[in-house]
C-alpha cells in the first residue's frame, strides 16, 4: 500500500477570469465552462495526491446559488478529502471577485470522484488521506456516506448494502 499522505499536500488553488466566450446572452459564466474549470482543478488535486494519471468518475450535484458575471475573476480550490483503494474524492470550492466593487461571493461547491490509473488505463491503488483539521477529519468521516450514497445511485451497491449510509435513516 502507498504511503499516507496529508490532506494538504493535495491542495490546489486555480484562478480564471470570466472572458466574453466565458458567457451567456447574460453575461454570466456558462455552468459548463465552471464545470470544466472545477474538473481540472479537481483533478490537479486527485493527481497530487495519487502522482498518477487520473479520470473522473463522478461529480456530485453542483448548484448554482449566484451568477458569476463577466470579467469576475473566478478562484477554485481543491482538495483530496479521502481515498478508497484507487478512487478519490476531492472537495472543491469555487468563488467569484468583483475586484474593483471589492466583492467576493462563494457560488459553487462540489465533490469530484477520480481514479487513478496505470498506463494502460486501469484501476491502481492510491495512498490513504491523513486529515489534520477539523474539517478535513469531518470531510474524512463522511465521505464514506458519500461514497456508498454515490455507488447506490449508480446501482453499483444495493441500498441494504450502504451500511454507513442507512445508519443515518435507521430509528434507534
Amino acid at each position: 500500500m502507498p504511503q499516507a499522505k496529508h490532506a494538504r499536500e493535495s491542495l490546489v488553488t486555480m484562478t480564471e477570469m470570466v472572458l466574453p466566450n466565458d458567457t451567456n446572452t447574460l453575461n454570466n459564466l456558462m455552468g459548463g465552462r465552471l464545470l470544466h474549470w472545477m474538473d481540472i482543478c479537481a483533478a490537479i488535486s486527485a493527481q497530487k495526491h495519487s502522482n498518477r494519471i487520473v479520470v473522473t468518475a463522478s461529480v456530485d450535484n453542483v448548484s448554482f446559488s449566484e451568477p458569476i458575471k463577466l470579467g469576475h475573476i473566478v478562484t477554485m480550490q481543491a482538495k483530496v478529502t479521502r481515498a478508497f483503494n484507487s478512487s478519490m474524492e476531492v472537495n472543491i470550492e469555487a468563488w467569484a471577485e468583483d475586484i474593483p466593487a471589492g466583492t467576493r461571493v462563494s457560488t459553487n461547491r462540489a465533490f469530484y470522484t477520480f481514479v487513478a490509473v496505470d498506463q494502460n488505463g486501469r484501476p491502481i491503488e492510491v495512498p490513504p488521506v491523513m486529515p489534520e483539521t477539523e474539517e478535513e477529519k469531518n470531510l474524512f468521516d463522511s465521505a464514506l456516506r458519500r461514497r456508498q450514497l454515490r455507488l447506490v445511485l449508480a446501482g453499483r451497491m444495493k441500498p441494504q448494502d450502504a451500511k454507513e449510509l442507512s445508519a443515518l435513516f435507521s430509528m434507534s
